[in-house]
C-alpha cells in the first residue's frame, strides 16, 4: 500500500521509515512544518532530512515554508495542550490533503516516535482529519524504535534538535 508519510524532522524519521518498510508500504515523504522557528531552523532541518532521505532513498515532497499558516492558526495566549493540537491538526490536515488529493490510501506522521508528544492527541487529531479528507491515518506506536533512531542520526552526524520546532517549545 502507499502511505505518505508526515517528516517532523531527519532523526524521527528513521524508525518509522524502517518500520514501514519492514510491513511493505510503499513511502512517500512529506515535509511540512509551518511551526518551525526561526526559518534558519527550518533551513538546518530541511537540510538534515535531505541527508537522511538520500541514505533511506525515500522521495520527500517539500511544500513551501508558510510559518504564516501556523500564527494564524494559533495564538500565545493559549496553553501548551491547545497550541500543540492546533499544530497537530494543521501539519496533518495539509498531509491528509496532499493523500488524498495524490492516491495515497493513508498517510500517518513520524511525530509518532517521540516519546515527547501525546500519542492520545496525535491519534485524535489524525483520525479526524482522516475523517474530514476521506483518507485513512495509519496509527503505529513508533516510540519503541526512538531511541535507536536517536544513535542511529548521531552515527550518521545528522542535526538533532533540541526543541520541537515551534517558537514557545524553546528553552532559554
Amino acid at each position: 500500500m502507499d502511505i505518505l508519510l508526515h517528516i517532523c524532522c531527519a532523526p524521527c524519521l528513521i524508525y518509522p521509515f524502517s518500520s514501514l518498510n519492514k510491513k511493505k508500504f510503499r513511502i512517500k515523504g512529506f515535509y511540512y512544518n509551518p511551526n518551525i522557528y526561526p526559518s534558519e531552523e527550518y533551513i538546518r532541518r530541511k537540510s538534515a532530512l535531505g541527508v537522511v532521505g538520500k541514505h533511506l532513498k525515500i522521495d520527500v515532497e517539500y511544500p513551501d515554508y508558510e510559518p504564516a499558516d501556523y500564527f494564524h492558526a494559533i495564538t500565545c495566549n493559549q496553553g501548551p495542550h491547545a497550541r500543540c493540537a492546533i499544530c497537530f491538526m494543521l501539519r496533518l490536515k495539509k498531509t491528509a490533503e496532499f493523500a488524498k488529493t495524490n492516491g495515497f490510501k493513508a498517510f500517518s506522521t513520524t511525530l509518532l516516535v517521540s516519546p515527547y508528544q501525546d500519542h492520545e492527541l496525535l491519534k485524535d487529531c489524525g483520525g479526524q482529519v482522516a475523517r474530514e479528507a476521506g483518507v485513512d491515518f495509519y496509527y503505529e506506536d513508533f516510540r519503541v524504535g526512538f531511541n535507536q533512531a536517536q544513535i542511529e542520526a548521531k552515527e550518521l552526524k545528522i542535526y538533532r534538535q533540541k526543541y520541537c520546532g515551534c517558537k514557545y517549545s524553546i528553552k532559554k
